[in-house]
This record gives C-alpha cells, sequence and structure tokens, in this order.
C-alpha cells in the first residue's frame, strides 16, 4: 500500500464510521456533514459525530425526554436556548454514555461546545434557525498545561534505551532483537525531526531521498511537504532499511510501507505510541512521554539552535505561528531569561 493509498484507506474507514454512526443522529444532521464536508477533514468529522451523539444524548435526557434522539426536529434545535448549552457544558463534567461514566476536562468541554457551535452556526447561516443561542455561551477559560519534554541526558538515553534494551522486563526483553533497530529507527526519527505520529506511519520506503538526507510526508489536511533529517537521522534509517533487505519475509511490493510490525503489514499508530511508552518509562518514569512529546522536545531544541519560531512553525507543519507559542513553553522561558540583566537597578558613576 503506498503512502497515498494508506491515507486513502485511512479515510474511507472514517467515512465508512461517519455513515455507520449518522443513522443514530435526528436525519438533518446529514445536511451538515454534506455542508461541511470540502472544508473538514474526514477525521474532524469523525469527532464532529461522536461529540454530537453526545449533545442530542444530553438533550433526551434533560429537555426532550420523550423524544428519541432521532426524532429531534430543527423546531427543537431552535428551542435551545444558551442556558440549555451551558447546563451541557456542567453536565459533561460526570456523565453516562450507554453504560459507561465519563467526564471531560476543560479542553475537552471546550471542543463539544465548537462543534455544537459549528452545528448551529451552519442551520442559522442557511435561515433554518431563528437564533444561534451557542454564541452567547462563553467557551471554558484553558489553563495552561505544564509542557512535559525530553532534556538534553533523557535523549540521548531513550534513543540508546531502544538501541540496547537495557531496563526492559523479560517479556519485552525477548522480542527486542527483533525490533531493536527499527524502534531505534522510530525513536530517532520522532526526536531529530519532530514529525506527527500519522505522518511517520503514512512513510513508504520511497518516502525517503538519502542523496540530499529528505523525505516526503504527508500533513494535516492532505498536503505534503518535503522535510530534511540529519545524518544521525539517515544512519538509523539507512540501518533499518538495511535490515529489511535482508529479510525475506518483507513483502515484495513498491512502494513499500518504510515501518513494518512483526507481522510485516505497516505499523499502526497505536503500535508507535506503545514502543515509545516503553522505552520512556525506563528513562523518565516520572515524566508521561509519548510520541507528541518527542515533538515538543524537538520543537523546542530547534528553537533554542535557531530563536527563531517561524522556522519552528513552518518544520512542524503549524499554519499559525501562535500554535507553536502555545505549545513551546521553552521559548517563553528563554526571552525572559535572556532580558534577565537587561534592567541595572545600580549603575557605577561616570568618572
Amino acid at each position: 500500500m503506498s503512502t497515498t493509498d494508506y491515507y486513502q484507506e485511512r479515510n474511507l474507514r472514517n467515512l465508512d464510521k461517519i455513515e455507520e454512526l449518522l443513522s443514530e443522529l435526528p436525519p438533518f444532521c446529514e445536511d451538515f456533514f454534506r455542508g461541511v464536508e470540502t472544508r473538514t477533514s474526514t477525521l474532524t468529522r469523525l469527532n464532529y459525530v461522536y461529540d454530537l451523539r453526545i449533545f442530542f444524548d444530553f438533550l433526551c435526557k434533560k429537555k426532550f425526554r420523550s423524544k428519541k434522539i432521532t426524532e429531534i426536529t430543527l423546531e427543537d434545535l431552535d428551542s435551545v436556548t444558551d442556558t440549555d448549552i451551558e447546563i451541557f457544558l456542567s453536565y459533561l463534567s460526570n456523565y453516562r454514555y450507554g453504560e459507561r461514566r465519563l467526564s471531560c476536562d476543560e479542553r475537552a468541554k471546550a471542543r463539544k461546545l465548537s462543534t455544537v457551535r459549528s452545528l448551529f452556526k451552519y442551520f442559522f447561516n442557511k435561515g433554518l434557525l431563528e437564533v444561534n443561542n451557542t454564541a452567547k455561551v462563553a467557551t471554558p477559560k484553558l489553563h495552561e498545561k505544564e509542557i512535559v519534554r525530553l532534556e538534553g541526558d533523557e535523549i540521548s538515553s531513550l534513543i540508546e534505551t531502544a538501541e540496547a534494551g537495557n531496563g526492559l522486563s523479560s517479556h519485552a526483553a525477548g522480542y527486542h532483537d527483533k525490533t531493536k533497530v527499527r524502534d531505534t529507527a522510530i525513536v530517532t526519527l520522532l526526536l531529530g525531526t519532530g514529525i506527527r505520529i500519522s505522518e511517520l506511519v503514512g512513510l513508504d520506503n520511497e518516502s525517503i531521498d538519502f542523496s540530499n538526507n529528505s523525505f516526503v510526508v504527508t500533513r494535516k489536511g492532505g498536503n505534503q511537504a518535503i522535510l530534511y533529517f540529519s545524518d544521525e537521522v539517515a544512519e538509523a534509517l539507512a540501518a533499518y532499511l538495511a535490515q529489511k533487505e535482508e529479510d525475506p519475509r518483507v513483502p515484495d511490493e513498491s512502494p513499500s510501507p518504510l515501518f513494518l510490525s512483526l507481522q510485516y503489514r505497516r505499523i499502526t499508530v497505536r503500535a508507535v505510541e506503545n514502543l515509545v511508552k516503553k522505552y520512556a518509562k525506563i528513562v523518565t518514569p516520572l515524566k508521561k512521554i509519548t510520541p507528541h512529546k518527542l515533538r515538543s522536545t524537538y520543537g523546542t531544541a530547534l528553537y533554542r539552535e535557531t530563536g527563531d519560531i517561524y522556522i519552528v512553525a513552518d518544520v512542524l507543519g503549524h499554519k499559525d505561528v501562535n500554535t507553536t507559542r502555545k505549545h513551546y513553553a521553552a521559548i517563553t522561558e528563554d526571552h525572559r531569561r535572556s532580558v534577565a540583566s537587561a534592567v541595572k537597578l545600580h549603575r557605577k558613576d561616570d568618572e
């Protein structure tokens, strides 16, 4: 399966799931999803479905108790007040969906409010709702999350742990000889380029160009970009590709997925998350390190080396530089440190 095929297949799976779940929502939701199709990804729309299931389930429990979700009409939606939306946000702190008891933090609440706003705004702009009451509801205040990332010694230790397997359980150590070259390449690539986990999983052998140490990634939204890597990353990738060439069990296909599972299929996002967690727990057990935290580690290091937030935003694929600022607290920390001695409290008298 080529890189393009991988993303096409992922989109088709999302579309199938959306179609399946739409039957659980009010019929008018089909118009909404059709209306936002050209400006949203399939993953965004799938998340919309999940959020709206919870919203309409709430309405049936608290406001339209004699109705099923699929019986709710646009006239019913017009009767939903801003107070109802505020009650919904409060409800999300501790609620049941099916047999599960769930709880949303402030960011999850903000996302669900954004989804509900999109729905109301769509039908209000179409003239099918008299008023958009969601516009009157304030977004939950989002507190800054502690930025978790690896420091210098931890970065090298993580790569060394992936290479040597020191500290692994006896069960995990049994698999390590089979995966250590692959795992080292994955960890090195994440730390050395800051690519997203979805971008890494979608890479093919043919995505890599060693003549100028570059590779092609498919970014969020489907756009492709060329990124560059260091000689350290090139060495790790070359070792893994050489191992694959010597393994007769690797499927002979072109294009070929770059990173393979033990079953010789394209590695999954979950598998990459698990292997990063496995090695990181050995290196820094008090930090919850994920592939995204490795991305933050790279972004912070890149900013410290360049001092240019626009370069960091471009390399990481952020459309808005404010997203970069928000994610990399070290940028603010370094600015504060740089001006610490700027104001002099005591001045020597001119002689």
